[in-house]
């Protein structure tokens, strides 16, 4: 069988179904108050309404916005995890702003887990994600469940693929994303230094790879942890690049509220010019499922 004959390639962008083209986002990037989702909500209340003050059609939120990583806490505040996020779904209907980000909630089982949702200007649910590749360098397979399945979903920005932090790494997962349309990718993350030279790289080789638009919302500021751990010291350097690789917005180490005009008719264009889609062998891809 000729195997080339099948190969997967995104749908053309189909542009009279999105209600935004050319559109401003909003970049909330900051130091996420360990264990405080008051305090944190009371932050993204204030980002909103910056970010609404500026005409942007939607707000990006870095992870673990309402929580932080403190894992005992974090246990007790599950109690409370469905109200914190319907709190930022209020405020989405309230100022009619779309906004995503990663929150904590319960697993089906219970546990813990570190969840991506994007909430629409009604405050309706568009996107739900759980975070596939948990962090081992910092015990989160210990203390979070992992989600288990990549996931794209439709929003009036166009299709989103969705990743968390530590997905950055995983290349399959963004390919996967495109295939399945996305003209979109969206990270929320709490990256540190040393590693911003991977941030960056990695950020753009997703979008050049993809021909997407990737939208990369990071934390900044000092997370204080238990005396086994320390300190770590988030970088923020929050981005946007387009699917031809070249990087719209680029945030320094502050908080704060940082914005940009896409345009999403660029996804097809790039897709158009650069067929990378299409001359794909896949017939050729044997991942080995193994581990190194």
């Amino acid at each position: 069988m000729n195997t080339r004959s099948i190969i997967l390639v995104p749908k053309t962008v189909d542009l009279a179904t999105l209600t935004e083209l050319h559109m401003k986002i909003a970049l909330a990037q900051f130091d996420v108050v360990r264990g405080d989702p008051a305090a944190n909500i009371a932050k993204i209340h204030r980002f909103a309404v910056e970010s609404k003050a500026q005409d942007a059609s939607a707000l990006f939120l870095p992870e673990m916005c309402t929580t932080g990583f403190d894992w005992q806490k974090n246990i007790i505040l599950l109690k409370q995890a469905d109200r914190d996020r319907d709190a930022i779904a209020e405020l989405a209907k309230t100022l009619d702003i779309a906004i995503c980000g990663s929150f904590l909630e319960a697993a089906p089982s219970g546990r813990p887990a570190n969840a991506l949702y994007y909430f629409e200007r009604s405050g309706e649910i568009a996107i739900q994600y759980r975070k596939l590749h948990l962090f081992t360098l910092f015990s989160e397979e210990k203390h979070m469940e992992a989600g288990d399945a990549i996931i794209t979903g439709n929003t009036a920005l166009g299709s989103i693929g969705c990743s968390i932090c530590y997905d950055l790494r995983f290349p399959e997962l963004f390919r996967e994303c495109a295939l399945k349309n996305a003209v979109i990718q969206v990270l929320p993350a709490a990256f540190p230094h040393p590693r911003l030279a991977h941030w960056r790289t990695l950020i753009q080789a997703r979008a050049i790879e993809n021909q997407v638009y990737f939208i990369a919302t990071n934390q900044c500021g000092i997370e204080n942890h238990d005396s086994d751990t320390g300190k770590t010291n988030y970088f923020g350097h929050s981005m946007v690049v387009d699917p031809w690789g070249e990087i719209l917005l680029e945030a320094d180490e502050s908080a704060g509220v940082y914005t940009v005009d896409i345009d999403i008719a660029k996804v097809a264009k790039v897709r158009a010019h650069m067929p990378v889609f299409r001359d794909r062998r896949p017939d050729l891809y044997h991942a080995n499922p193994g581990k190194i």
